[in-house]
């Protein structure tokens, strides 16, 4: 019992001192009174900047999006101070890039800071791009509920077109903030260019490839 350490003193201390049972009551007290004083939220607003980067560039194929056009503005958008990540997707003719921002981060300068980024490399978009289009996101923007359409029988264009009436259906109740497709073939038209009658109009597969861009829009 002599060759107690400096903990087994305390200990040996603490054992015997009749002090012991109140400052175990005290601190079970004071315990107690924190948790009923420390506020609480159901739904803690917590800041976390995430933004989407729209970048279309009608008539590529997803590689096309990728290599061109989502590859060079990810490596500029990791320069930006107080990235954590970066997701990104390709489609045909659209690339989209998330961006989140590390907790804390103040929303208003984070999109700033990317604005800036975007337009101060506004060069890389390749010939054909169109706009960058960049939409703020919220932590409580997260899906709620995702219904997958399959079928044996029908093809993926026809099953787009069925998800769209779907979408048309939800889009009708009152807790159905927004509703998104994704997946599936979009309708498409092929030009096929007739050689002779293009030189008989005077035209070139360029002149129409210009007047067919022209009236080839999308819009939100």
């Amino acid at each position: 019992m002599n060759n107690l350490g400096f903990a087994g003193k305390i200990a040996r201390a603490f054992i015997n001192s009749k002090l012991t049972p109140l400052i175990v009551g005290a601190s079970l007290l004071l315990g107690l009174f924190a948790v009923k004083m420390t506020p609480r939220e159901e739904e803690p607003q917590i800041v976390v900047p995430m933004v989407d980067i729209f970048l279309p560039m009608p008539g590529s194929s997803p590689q096309e999006v990728q290599e061109r056009v989502v590859k060079p503005f990810e490596s500029k958008l990791w320069e930006i101070k107080g990235v954590e990540y970066l997701y990104s997707m390709s489609r045909p003719g659209l690339g989209i890039i998330t961006v989140r921002f590390l907790v804390g981060q103040p929303m208003e300068e984070s999109l700033v800071k990317l604005y800036n980024k975007i337009m101060s490399n506004h060069t890389l978009l390749p010939p054909g791009a169109a706009e960058p289009l960049v939409v703020p996101k919220s932590i409580d923007d997260v899906p709620i509920l995702a219904l997958t359409l399959w079928s044996d029988r029908y093809d993926h264009g026809t099953l787009r077109t069925l998800a769209g009436e779907v979408a048309d259906e939800l889009k009708k109740s009152e807790n159905a903030a927004e509703t998104e497709i994704k997946g599936g073939l979009p309708r498409q038209l092929r030009v096929t260019l007739d050689a002779p009658r293009l030189a008989g109009y005077g035209l070139s597969a360029l002149q129409v490839a210009g007047a067919l861009k022209k009236g080839n829009s999308s819009l939100s």
